[in-house]
């Protein structure tokens, strides 16, 4: 069993998918509606079997005629393209919980459950740059390639976000992408908002941080090191410190979701205390 999910939690993952504003126009066989005209016993086309797909769906003349398996599409049902996009850069290793840990659980609970709505899901682990990749899986038997893909994702490196988001080169067109990250970058959210909404992306921010982060619990006396630079500050605690970073870091959160809300970008905020399963509603029910 991976160190990602035991056999529980997947359990609970079994009756929950994305909620998704998007209607699709275009794809292929899958859960969600479009807006083309028709029912879905209507059929529409045929596209080459993949695994995980419903055997229901196979048509056994084409299967005669041609000696490949080949799947009936139909009018109203078509395949999102989800994009997940993993920050893994080193101040996502860190956080009593781990945020490294807290975030791979999310990727791989958003895959199976867009994997089990016969969704397509693609994976990316960010840094300055995409450190590596995974594309187009389907079906649920491409699960467990999603835990070996999360499970030897190292966190290391500085941050450009948008950088690494634009050189994924995602193709424009109806989907869905979801970033998870502690937003420490110096990349300006906006731009990554521009960048995938132009490509009409849905999109997803899980704002991933450490309870510490939100609430400090700071000695008098200390060294702050940057996880991702290695520059350091000594400092001082003080009260006005503490009451100066919460300050800080309130009005840091409330441009973020505002910036969100304007731009209708679904934002949500976790902490590494909660508990995944308790994360995946949130995504599942948009908020």
């Amino acid at each position: 069993m991976s160190e990602l999910f035991d056999g529980e939690f997947l359990n609970k993952l079994q009756n929950l998918v994305i909620a998704s504003k998007l209607i699709l126009s275009e794809g292929s066989s899958g859960n969600r509606k479009s807006r083309s005209k028709g029912s879905s016993v209507e059929f529409s086309d045929f596209r080459e079997y993949a695994m995980g797909d419903d055997f229901r769906r196979i048509d056994w003349n084409a299967y005669g005629r041609f000696e490949r398996l080949f799947i009936k599409l139909f009018m109203e049902e078509r395949e999102a393209s989800v994009n997940i996009f993993l920050d893994t850069s080193s101040s996502m290793n860190w956080g009593n919980p781990d945020k490294s840990m807290a975030s791979r659980r999310l990727a791989a609970a958003i895959s199976y459950i867009s994997l089990s709505n016969y969704d397509k899901v693609s994976l990316f682990c960010t840094t300055s740059r995409i450190e590596k990749f995974k594309l187009s899986m389907r079906g649920k038997n491409s699960f467990g390639e999603v835990l070996d893909f999360l499970e030897k994702a190292v966190y290391e490196g500085t941050t450009d976000l948008y950088g690494a988001v634009r050189d994924s080169d995602i193709k424009s067109g109806k989907g869905i992408s979801i970033i998870i990250s502690d937003l420490f970058s110096k990349s300006q959210l906006p731009e990554i908002l521009n960048f995938l909404q132009y490509r009409k992306q849905e999109v997803h921010i899980c704002h991933l941080l450490s309870p510490q982060e939100v609430n400090p619990e700071i000695d008098a006396g200390l060294r702050l090191v940057d996880s991702e630079t290695g520059e350091y500050r000594d400092v001082t605690a003080t009260p006005l410190l503490i009451k100066t970073y919460k300050k800080v870091y309130n009005r840091f959160v409330s441009e973020l979701e505002e910036l969100c809300f304007k731009r209708n970008v679904n934002y949500l905020r976790f902490e590494t205390t909660i508990p995944v399963e308790e994360m995946i509603k949130s995504v599942v029910n948009g908020g």
